[in-house]
């Protein structure tokens, strides 16, 4: 076997590996979920040892997590706004929650209306145009997250001002995908044959 046949063959293996990492991926997080569910599950049986009553308790706490869900995505949930209050008063434990809340809204949607924002901009040099998600705005400035593929949760903020930004039509699960993808799903094109 040559040299060139081998590159060959070690490529399609990588792209066979590659080609299966979103379902590794999956079964991955199921196994988390079905674990995470079991030793729950454990817990509570080995309180009550009684199967009906752990039942019960489950479709209890699903239906209360769903109800809790709702009001906070029509409005202002009481119970969210009690922990909120009392989590406000633990010093060090308060600046956490608020920070980890305030990401977990910029990504769930449920933020301010700037940070559903992604634009363009030039990164880490001119000529080179990065998505970034809108995370605040102060006047003409631009608070942006810059993600790195393919982990958007890791990456870098800085901050601009407006005229160094070009807006987008993608809406944030639309970056999210782009950027995971490396850019494989991308259906913005015509933004890009815009950018200066």
């Amino acid at each position: 076997m040559n040299n060139d046949s081998v590159k060959k063959v070690f490529n399609l293996f990588l792209i066979g590996v590659l080609a299966f990492l979103p379902v590794f991926l999956v079964v991955q997080i199921v196994i988390f979920v079905k674990h995470l569910m079991s030793t729950a599950y454990g817990m509570v049986f080995g309180y009550t040892d009684n199967a009906f009553l752990t039942l019960v308790l489950f479709v209890f706490s699903f239906l209360a997590f769903t109800y809790i869900g709702y009001r906070v995505k029509v409005g202002k949930s009481s119970i969210i706004a009690l922990i909120d209050a009392v989590i406000e008063r633990i010093p060090l434990l308060n600046t956490v929650y608020r920070v980890t809340k305030k990401i977990v809204d910029m990504f769930s949607g449920h933020g301010q209306q700037g940070m559903r924002e992604v634009v363009y901009i030039e990164y880490p040099k001119d000529g080179i145009w990065v998505p970034a998600y809108v995370t605040n705005k102060n006047k003409e400035m631009y608070i942006l997250f810059i993600p790195t593929s393919p982990n958007p949760t890791s990456g870098f903020t800085v901050i601009v001002h407006e005229s160094k930004v070009v807006k987008s039509k993608m809406d944030i699960e639309e970056a999210t995908s782009f950027i995971v993808s490396v850019g494989v799903d991308f259906n913005r094109v015509d933004e890009i044959n815009h950018l200066p």
